[in-house]
């Protein structure tokens, strides 16, 4: 249950910060929020990351329902169980949705986020699925350790 709450509040958080963008900012324009560390600057994207790919973004939106599928998929098959991977999904599954919503509504991606004198500008779904995968290397992590932990018989 946990992977649908956090997916559906991902997908209402990224949903609503792109439309306080677009509503409020030109595309282009950039308006500084914490000294040099972050920054709004709007930007619509019609391609992937690094605005790669520019105007094939509508096959990613094939490629998210394939992903947000086999999460499910595994999910039910109870391969994706316990606190941290149902958060590491949800984050995934939120973040793929919410950027698949935007390339079937508007035919792109509306980003807005730069960290620092970064040239990456992205939005609260990337940075939901950044957080996504950063958990699911803890968890194989942690796997990884209770192996070398585990006393050997």
């Amino acid at each position: 249950m946990l992977i649908f709450v956090i997916s559906a509040l991902v997908i209402l958080i990224d949903q609503g910060s792109k439309w306080i963008v677009r509503s409020n900012m030109q595309v282009g324009e950039t308006v500084p929020i914490w000294n040099h560390i972050l920054q709004f600057t709007h930007y619509e994207n019609s391609g992937a990351a690094f605005s790669s790919f520019q105007g094939y973004g509508k096959y990613f939106v094939l490629i998210a329902v394939v992903f947000v599928a086999g999460l499910i998929y595994y999910r039910r098959k109870g391969e994706i169980k316990g606190v941290l991977m149902e958060t590491a999904a949800g984050f995934l599954a939120g973040g793929a949705i919410g950027n698949a919503i935007d390339r079937l509504v508007f035919h792109k991606v509306t980003d807005f986020l730069v960290f620092g004198k970064s040239n990456g500008i992205l939005n609260l779904a990337d940075v939901a699925i950044n957080i996504g995968v950063i958990l699911f290397i803890i968890h194989l992590l942690k796997g990884q350790l209770k192996l070398k932990l585990k006393p050997k018989s």
